[in-house]
């Protein structure tokens, strides 16, 4: 059999809805897009280490936000979705998506041991006729460099002829009202025309949103690395010209609606207490690590990173000098901080700065409690901290300093005003609030 007859029978069963889809890691990625390929007509089985995961989602119970419970539930019963921890479920799928976590270690260099064992565990499995896409954001060359070779002598089969490669960059934006994972345009960049058309042919058949095709796995590894050291430099500005405006006695909030009131030319950025998130403050460094293999040192990204990871001591500071005022030292005031999710009105605190502002205050031995309305409570380096159960007007007064580090919308922020000795708000959460004689922003 050659290889266009083994790419017409994998393109026949995209067409048909008889392919066999295997997503491999059902997180934040893999759990929305397993979903959506079920309910876009091919029989999905997610794969995940975690058996707490695996039983969830056979339940029919879901945990990820973007996720619609009853689609998840409605699929599970039509059997249209199922999950294992049993990886030799490959051995049956003709659409392999890869959706594994790619961190940092603790030299801030790339972790792609999740991706590499994947890879190694599929080349078990991996079935001729098939086609294999990473998702995870990793560094412009995993896939040629680190998946193929992988593939290719653990499975005996041969890239392009037996089996079909590409890349894929996920593009989720946890608590997106109107950009889910199905009307997201797509990037595709396979090994070779054949593996990009099959990918390409895929994501058209589930999504709503254009796929746009690129030359190779490189090109869209680099373009999502692109996407989000873009923000990540601005947000970077956007932080420094807080510093800046409030050493000027200038708000950086109204020179920003100012600014963006220009119809071209201009993108408005915010500031905050840092940035968090699986791909903003990790991506960034993919790229540096990557591009010393070429002696080039990234200066503007890298100064970037350092700017918003010294905005959590950057706000003690600043919450350190709104006590002074009252002459309250840090050491023994009690901080009420409102919101650890690292964006507003989802639970997901990977990253999170608010996580590392309480680190700061505990380390100046404040007494440090917080409200979440999404997060009960989180494990951060060996310790669990719980939320107060009621932002409640006791629990306000009490506080000699209230820190807003994630903008909820389900919070009564006139409430907390009229209840609160101060507040230092990093995200201009109070910002329709019409008193706020005891209010600071960042």
């Amino acid at each position: 059999m050659n290889k266009d007859v083994v790419k017409n029978i994998l393109l026949q069963k995209i067409k048909d809805k008889s392919a066999i889809v295997a997503v491999i890691g059902l997180g934040y990625v893999g759990l929305p897009l397993a979903v959506e390929k079920a309910k876009a007509g091919y029989k999905t089985i997610g794969f995940d280490v975690q058996a707490s995961k695996v039983d969830m989602v056979n339940e029919g119970h879901n945990y990820i936000g973007d996720v619609v419970d009853e689609e998840l539930e409605d699929l599970v019963k039509k059997g249209m979705l199922s999950a294992t921890t049993d990886f030799s479920i490959v051995k049956d799928a003709d659409f392999i998506a890869i959706c594994v976590p790619t961190p940092l270690d603790d030299y801030q260099q790339p972790d792609i041991s999740y991706v590499k064992n994947s890879a190694i565990d599929i080349s078990k499995y991996l079935k001729r006729g098939s086609i294999v896409v990473l998702e995870s954001t990793t560094y412009p060359g995993t896939t040629e460099e680190l998946l193929l070779p992988i593939l290719e002598e653990g499975s005996g089969l041969k890239c392009g002829e037996d089996f079909f490669l590409a890349y894929s960059p996920e593009r989720v934006d946890p608590g997106n009202k109107l950009y889910k994972t199905k009307n997201t345009p797509k990037v595709v960049g396979g090994i070779g025309k054949d593996s990009t058309e099959i990918a390409a042919a895929m994501y058209n058949s589930v999504l709503d949103g254009c796929v746009h095709v690129v030359s190779s796995p490189k090109v869209a590894e680099m373009e999502k690395i692109l996407e989000n050291t873009y923000r990540n430099i601005n947000i970077a500005l956007a932080n420094e010209m807080a510093i800046i405006c409030e050493k000027m006695g200038i708000s950086v909030w109204e020179v920003i609606d100012a600014a963006k009131t220009k119809p071209y030319g201009f993108q408005a950025f915010y500031p905050g207490p840092g940035v968090g998130g699986h791909c903003i403050p990790l991506d960034p460094y993919y790229l540096a690590w990557k591009t010393r293999e070429y002696d080039y040192h990234t200066k503007l990204i890298e100064t970037s990173g350092i700017i918003n990871d010294s905005m959590p001591d950057y706000v003690v500071e600043r919450a350190s000098k709104i006590l002074n005022r009252f002459k309250k030292p840090l050491n023994g005031s009690k901080i009420l901080i409102l919101g650890v999710a690292y964006k507003q009105d989802i639970d997901d605190i990977r990253h999170s700065p608010a996580l590392k502002v309480i680190e700061g205050f505990e380390k100046e031995g404040c007494l440090v409690e917080y409200y979440d309305p999404y997060v009960a409570s989180y494990d951060y380096k060996g310790k669990t901290r719980t939320s107060i159960k009621e932002l409640s007007k006791e629990e306000l007064q009490s506080a000699d300093l209230v820190v807003i580090t994630t903008a909820h919308t389900n919070i009564d922020y006139n409430f907390v005003q009229v209840n609160s000795k101060f507040i230092f708000d990093t995200k201009n959460a109070m910002k329709d609030v019409e008193n706020r004689d005891n209010v600071e922003l960042l």
